[in-house]
């Protein structure tokens, strides 16, 4: 006969077991995941289930590392219609939709709601990436999803979640930050992708842009010395005719990395996983400094850091308005000191400002197999078109990308900058279609 001690052990080691083999990554037709219950992704990285943000009690459903002790919510499903009761209840309803139901508000409050074909013997899954996916029972791994949580991100960015646009489809995979850690609800800080000619990102405050990232550049982000290589994370940007995204993924397995758009500290933040320290380290940041919020220094202004004052002309520009630009008001910007010749068929021709952060490309074009010869002929021929540079600056420089109208938001930077050929008047050169060198 064992002790009662002894047995009391194995009662509790039975008890432990049966729990950890209870945990599934997958939910079926059939099946429902209550409040109180979780979905754990295979390798233990992730974590779905029912949550309460900060001193908020209101229950929402959302998905967190499972293998960190602080609890970081990186994706949140009814983060606009909580639940102010603990009977949240997770299922697949009969027509194939994930949805979720609160028993005593009586229906649904959040849906994935596809409209794509319905599923014979629908799954949910919560992969290793974090990302939670509507699938058919049998294809497992067949990469094809129904839905995908992270075609529809919150305030979190991971490894292997698109950032971007789809041209075809219409969906735009942006970032919208929490109202507070209280309210994981949308605020007014948001960060997305501009589809237009030469694609940028923006970060935007309420309905204003507070951020601006310039163009990729086929390397990086023209301006941006934070986006490097580096032994954490490896990125790329794809621009078809399909699809316009940004995408990372970590160099090692082991490794934990994020991106947030913080409503409060009114940041774009990419944090990283410290095991020694258990906590997390702000590895980047944007906005950085002064320069780097939108359009300091208003038309043809260069924003520079370590000037005084912190925006100068560029060379060949005056200021607009002198005693609001002596005074700090600098919106107004800069104008030329003479104007153009297109008009009168007198020639205009460049200056080549180097290191520069490349202007806003709302209104800009660009084409992919035209030399540099070519994009500065192609500028000449627009009586509106102001710049120019290559659109990819590795192996020497290729394609072409022209800017229309006033350059704005410009910056010098010490890292990561590109040349800018921006038209002048041949009376402000002295000579006709000539390009100069010159220092910003």
């Amino acid at each position: 006969m064992y002790p009662l001690s002894f047995m009391f052990v194995i009662a509790n080691l039975l008890l432990f077991f049966s729990q950890f083999s209870d945990a599934t990554d997958t939910l079926a037709l059939s099946q429902s995941l209550a409040d109180g219950s979780t979905l754990v992704s295979k390798d233990g990285s992730f974590e779905l289930g029912f949550f309460s943000p900060g001193s908020s009690r209101n229950r929402y459903l959302g998905i967190w590392y499972k293998n960190i002790p602080v609890k970081t919510v990186v994706w949140v499903a009814n983060r606009n219609i909580p639940i102010n009761d603990t009977f949240g209840l997770l299922m697949i309803n009969n027509s194939g939709y994930l949805i979720l139901r609160s028993k005593n508000m009586g229906n649904v409050v959040w849906s994935s709601n596809s409209t794509k074909a319905a599923l014979k013997s629908p799954v949910v899954q919560l992969l290793d990436s974090g990302n939670l996916v509507l699938r058919e029972g049998n294809g497992e791994n067949s990469g094809i999803y129904i839905w995908q949580s992270f075609d529809y991100p919150t305030d979190t960015l991971l490894p292997g979640m698109k950032f971007g646009v789809n041209l075809k489809t219409g969906l735009d995979r942006r970032l919208t930050s929490w109202k507070s850690t209280d309210d994981p609800s949308p605020g007014d800080f948001v960060w997305k992708m501009q589809p237009h000619g030469n694609p940028e990102y923006n970060i935007l405050k309420g309905s204003k842009i507070y951020f601006r990232s310039a163009p990729w550049n086929g390397m990086s982000y023209s301006g941006n010395p934070q986006l490097r290589s580096n032994n954490i994370f490896n990125f790329s940007f794809v621009n078809t005719e399909e699809e316009i995204y940004y995408i990372y993924y970590l160099e090692k397995k082991s490794e934990i990395s994020r991106i947030v758009i913080n409503q409060t500290s009114n940041r774009r933040e990419r944090y990283t996983w410290d095991e020694a320290s258990v906590s997390w380290n702000l590895y980047a940041y944007v906005p950085n400094d002064y320069c780097d919020f939108y359009n300091r220094c208003g038309p043809y202004g260069n924003c520079i850091g370590d000037a005084s004052p912190i925006c100068q002309c560029l060379k060949g520009f005056v200021p607009k308005s002198p005693d609001q630009w002596n005074s700090g008001a600098l919106s107004d910007g800069c104008k030329r000191n003479r104007s153009l010749g297109c008009s009168e068929g007198t020639g205009d021709g460049f200056l080549k400002f180097r290191g520069l952060k490349l202007p806003d490309t709302t209104y800009s074009w660009v084409n992919k197999s035209m030399n540099l010869e070519e994009c500065r002929a192609k500028c000449l021929q627009n009586c509106s078109c102001t710049a120019y540079t290559s659109f990819d600056i590795r192996e020497g420089g290729s394609g072409c990308a022209i800017w229309f109208n006033d350059l704005i938001d410009i910056r010098e930077t010490s890292s990561g900058g590109q040349d800018l050929c921006v038209r002048m008047s041949a009376s402000e050169l002295g000579m006709y279609y000539s390009d100069l060198d010159v220092t910003p």
